[in-house]
């Protein structure tokens, strides 16, 4: 498998999470850039996950991973960038089904909710997992036309 580019980014309440996925990749062999934040001083969530969803969008990056809290609000934000698909996960089911039946391209995780370990089998999955297509390009077809208006 070739390397992958991955943006990161998190708030100041998703420094622990944003550092082990940086290690992973790293690991991996894949490279990474990190958007921020780079300590606990308050940021607004809003402005690392429009970087990130950016980047992702204009394929500088083939996937990204943003972390906060709880992992909702930087979804949120990230997924009103046209053609991000950010999906927050909690478990491996819903980081390889973010993958496979919905073609995700930024992982989103909440560092209250998720301790490291489960986190790092998380990440690792949402890496090594692919898009099926088949039916799903159908629907995300779908997906993407709804962002025409």
């Amino acid at each position: 498998m070739e390397p992958m580019n991955i943006a990161l980014g998190c708030d100041h309440r998703g420094l622990i999470l944003k550092r082990l996925a940086a290690d992973i990749i790293t690991k991996r062999g894949d490279t990474h850039r990190d958007f921020g934040c780079y300590d606990s001083t308050s940021v607004d969530y809003p402005d690392i996950a429009s970087a990130v969803a950016r980047a992702v969008a204009g394929r500088q990056y083939a996937l990204g991973i943003l972390v906060c809290s709880s992992g909702i609000g930087m979804s949120i934000a990230a997924n009103k960038v046209k053609g991000i698909r950010a999906a927050v996960c909690h478990d491996i089911y819903t980081a390889r089904r973010a993958r496979q039946h919905n073609d995700a391209n930024i992982l989103c995780l909440g560092e209250d909710v998720l301790g490291p370990g489960l986190a790092a089998e998380v990440i690792q999955t949402f890496l090594d997992t692919g898009f099926e297509e088949g039916r799903h390009a159908r629907r995300l077809g779908k997906v993407t036309d709804m962002e025409a208006g």
